[in-house]
């Protein structure tokens, strides 16, 4: 079974909808520039109203550490993904698993310098920048990766029954594609995502 991350979740009933329709994983933004920014409080709130096994992922982007560490204290954060240009060892170094956001916009992935990562997105954006723009990449650009990989960008639930019969990533990730808004998240669209992955 593939795996899902509904990213950019801003409110508690969308966390609660997307967990109800059977999501492994929800995503909060920490970055303050983005449209989907959470703070470390509201977030608190969310992921205490999550039933269990629903994982909890932190967003960053070139963060200052003590920002890092009071985001994972207050939403007791289960995973943290990473945007930014951030080491290796930067990366690992807050004592959670971590995910490796690869701007697949640019000419050259930069993966194999984040070979010790728990996960790799292969995501749309350029980099510097965020996903959840709803633009995908190029299919077939996807290196041959020799760890658990993540797909984004531009998925949707008229899309993503496909891009999982073609890639078979270990998981999904998405944002925008059941969206009303930026951060404000439609239940239809979702349980119609999920279906689509259960059954495409």
């Amino acid at each position: 079974m593939i795996r899902v991350k509904i990213c950019g979740i801003t409110r508690l009933e969308d966390a609660l909808a997307a967990a109800d329709a059977g999501v492994d994983a929800i995503g909060l933004v920490f970055v303050k520039a983005s449209r989907r920014f959470l703070a470390p409080e509201a977030a608190a709130t969310i992921c205490r109203a999550l039933p269990p096994f629903v994982s909890r992922v932190g967003l960053f982007m070139d963060a200052d550490p003590d920002w890092v560490e009071r985001c994972l204290a207050e939403a007791r954060l289960d995973w943290l993904q990473f945007h930014g240009k951030e080491s290796a060892a930067y990366c690992a170094g807050f004592g959670r698993p971590w995910i490796k956001a690869i701007a697949m916009a640019d000419a050259e992935q930069s993966w194999r310098s984040h070979a010790n990562a728990d996960a790799l997105l292969l995501d749309s954006h350029a980099s510097g920048e965020l996903g959840g723009t709803g633009k995908s990449f190029d299919w077939n650009r996807i290196p041959k990766l020799d760890r658990p990989w993540i797909l984004a960008g531009g998925l949707n639930p008229d899309n993503v029954a496909e891009a999982c019969r073609l890639l078979r990533p270990d998981a999904v990730d998405l944002s925008s594609g059941v969206e009303i808004q930026p951060g404000i998240k439609d239940v239809k669209l979702i349980n119609r995502f999920m279906e689509n992955i259960r059954h495409g």
